[in-house]
């Protein structure tokens, strides 16, 4: 089951997915003589994937007139691999103030220095972003942090519950001690 990544997609509901099914099993039970079944489905990204966002601090902004637009932040491809892996595109907004209404296309990149460190090309963002503003990153739930890496020995982020006001860590931001447990002194 699809979830809406940006304000563009607009995934088949899970009533509607659930009643797909159901008349396809109907239709095989009827054509082919199939018993019926008890059919149970994991909504695992339908039900984590929309309720999780990420948070990345502005570093530089750098635009090229006539040309683009760079928004640099402190993360990227080591902390969600799904842009870099197969284009995935989630909504990106300024979180920490009220931008300005004027809204232009915006290529948003990590600090991996890689060609493919994108957290989203041409994503629409106010005309005025810039180095401190904190931009969120929706539906980042389900498969980011599981897929998250130490790519170019970057620590992994933290991660917080926040529900009715109150907050929660769950995972601890890495340290560098972390990464480095793993080895080996030649000493």
């Amino acid at each position: 089951m699809g979830i809406r990544y940006t304000h563009e997609d607009h995934p088949v509901g899970v009533g509607r997915y659930g009643d797909a099914v159901n008349d396809a099993l109907a239709a095989a039970r009827g054509r082919f003589g199939y018993p019926d079944v008890a059919l149970f489905v994991e909504p695992g990204r339908a039900l984590i994937g929309p309720s999780t966002l990420t948070l990345y601090t502005v570093g530089t902004v750098k635009t090229l007139p006539g040309l683009r637009t760079w928004v640099s932040v402190d993360g990227g491809m080591s902390d969600n691999i799904r842009p870099a892996l197969y284009q995935a595109e989630h909504e990106v907004i300024v979180a920490n103030r009220q931008g300005s209404e004027t809204m232009v296309p915006m290529t948003v990149v990590g600090k991996h220095c890689e060609s493919g460190d994108l957290v989203r090309e041409r994503a629409p963002l106010p005309d005025d972003v810039r180095s401190g503003d904190i931009l969120a990153v929706a539906a980042t739930g389900a498969y980011t942090a599981s897929m998250a890496s130490n790519y170019n020995r970057l620590t992994r982020p933290a991660a917080v519950l926040v529900s009715n006001g109150e907050s929660r860590l769950l995972m601890r931001r890495e340290t560098m001690d972390d990464v480095l447990s793993r080895d080996v002194s030649l000493r």
